[in-house]
């Protein structure tokens, strides 16, 4: 009887113990899904080894798709968040809507129903923010970069301004279709995330 208790016992702790254990979803396009490369090279398997090598217990799930757009990531999210019950969402869209010249007011939309409903779910949330090149016009990338910033604000979530800072535009750092960073590339990606979302841990 005693043997029978102590299992008893050892299982809930287990049950809390893996009830407990924090959630990272990361919502993303080809820059999170490490396109061109293996999966273990990019920015997202880089946070992991971080998060464990910084004593975090967190589970990441990384739920980005190659070629997805916000409309995409926002028609997506209810279903992982049901699944994953995440702690914090890092959302990295929006590069695809730009390159397809959609309307930056979706856009603003689609990220700010992905903040509401990973908040409602109890989920902290980081915006990755993007940039499109200039051959654009001027006009329009100057929208499209300013809807991370409004989003940002209006939602009073923690943003990453540019997540290919210091990546974009050098050619060392990209690959040869110029729009997806090379493996060189991911450690700095990382870098520029870390600062945002640790507090957020």
């Amino acid at each position: 009887m005693r043997a029978l208790l102590k299992g008893a016992v050892l299982g809930l702790l287990l049950v809390g113990q893996m009830a407990q254990a924090a959630t990272v979803l990361v919502v993303g396009d080809s820059i999170s899904a490490a396109f061109g490369m293996d999966t273990r090279q990019g920015w997202v398997h880089l946070l992991d080894e971080r998060l464990k090598k910084e004593g975090f217990e967190h589970q990441l799930v990384n739920a980005s798709i190659s070629g997805d757009t916000s409309a995409g990531g926002a028609a997506r999210l209810p279903a992982l968040l049901a699944e994953h019950s995440p702690d914090v969402v890092i959302v990295e869209l929006g590069g695809n809507d730009g390159l397809r010249g959609l309307p930056p007011k979706q856009l603003q939309q689609n990220l700010a129903s992905m903040i509401d409903a990973s908040r409602e779910a109890g989920a902290k949330v980081l915006l990755l923010g993007m940039r499109i090149p200039p051959n654009y016009g001027e006009r329009y990338t100057t929208a499209f970069a300013k809807v991370f910033d409004d989003v940002a604000a209006e939602k009073s979530v923690h943003l990453v301004p540019f997540l290919l800072e210091g990546v974009g535009g050098v050619d060392a750092l990209m690959q040869d279709d110029r729009v997806h960073p090379a493996v060189e590339a991911q450690p700095l990606l990382l870098e520029n995330v870390w600062p945002a979302l640790k507090p957020l841990l």
